[in-house]
């Protein structure tokens, strides 16, 4: 009997690699596709220039996840990050704008490959010391975008303690064959945000400064009350170096 099993327990083994090997090929493929559209939309509204992440540019979480991430310019606008990881059974994919110049929400969308299930959480923030006619109007127009998209499953995401700077919000759950409305939701956020942008005035050097001490409440709140994936990283790199990340990478608040 002894042989058997373990022949047994070897073919169901087999059987796991295959299957996650081949979701994760598929999911790899369906993250990158959902980028290069992201990429694709900002460079229809904005000049786009890409950032030596230097030491950031790959980073090791527990010796076996690698975060692969990128940095961007946005002209007259401010920071873009997207990083991406691949831990075998699950993908995931982080987009976040940064808006400095600019009286614009901050973007942050998450999209997660679970082998043949996906997460979408997409948000804007409030990082703005005043909102004022066009600024709502951005809101409204991003809330209607979201309209389009209410046949997908929503989902409930946990309780956090920045709940009171989140404006428009879309919190979505599916299978790899909603993966061009998931796609398509983030792109046309994108669009309307895009086409926003481009009609509103830059901000003072005054102005920016303080959109700037604003957006960074947020960002070392993350460090100091905790957010999931913060967390993650203030266990393994800790929160000094995890605090540089975030300045001069994922939100670049540290730069221009």
């Amino acid at each position: 009997m002894g042989p058997i099993i373990l022949a047994v327990v070897f073919i169901v083994i087999l059987f796991l690699v295959i299957f996650i090997a081949v979701n994760a090929s598929k999911n790899v493929k369906a993250m990158n596709h959902c980028i290069d559209s992201v990429m694709a939309e900002l460079n229809q509204h904005f000049t786009v220039t890409p950032v030596d992440a230097g030491e950031y540019e790959e980073i090791k979480i527990y010796g076996i996840m690698k975060f692969h991430a990128e940095q961007y310019d946005i002209e007259e606008l401010g920071n873009l990050s997207i990083m991406r990881v691949n831990m075998g059974f699950m993908q995931m994919a982080t987009v976040v704008i940064t808006p400095r110049d600019k009286n614009m929400p901050l973007l942050s969308a998450d999209y997660m490959y679970i082998l043949g299930n996906r997460k979408s959480y997409l948000e804007f923030y409030d990082v703005v010391k005043e909102k004022d006619e066009q600024y709502n109007q951005l809101l409204g127009a991003l809330s209607k975008v979201q309209d389009n998209y209410n046949h997908l499953e929503d989902i409930v995401p946990s309780e956090a303690w920045y709940e009171h700077l989140l404006t428009v919000t879309a919190y979505k759950g599916g299978k790899s064959m909603t993966d061009a409305d998931m796609e398509k939701m983030l792109t046309d956020s994108i669009r309307v945000y895009g086409e926003h942008a481009v009609t509103l005035p830059l901000l003072t050097a005054e102005e920016k400064a303080e959109k700037i001490a604003i957006t960074m409440e947020y960002t070392d709140g993350l460090i100091e009350k905790g957010g999931i994936s913060t967390d993650v990283f203030k266990k393994e790199l800790g929160e000094e170096t995890t605090k540089d990340f975030f300045d001069k990478v994922f939100f670049g608040t540290a730069t221009k």
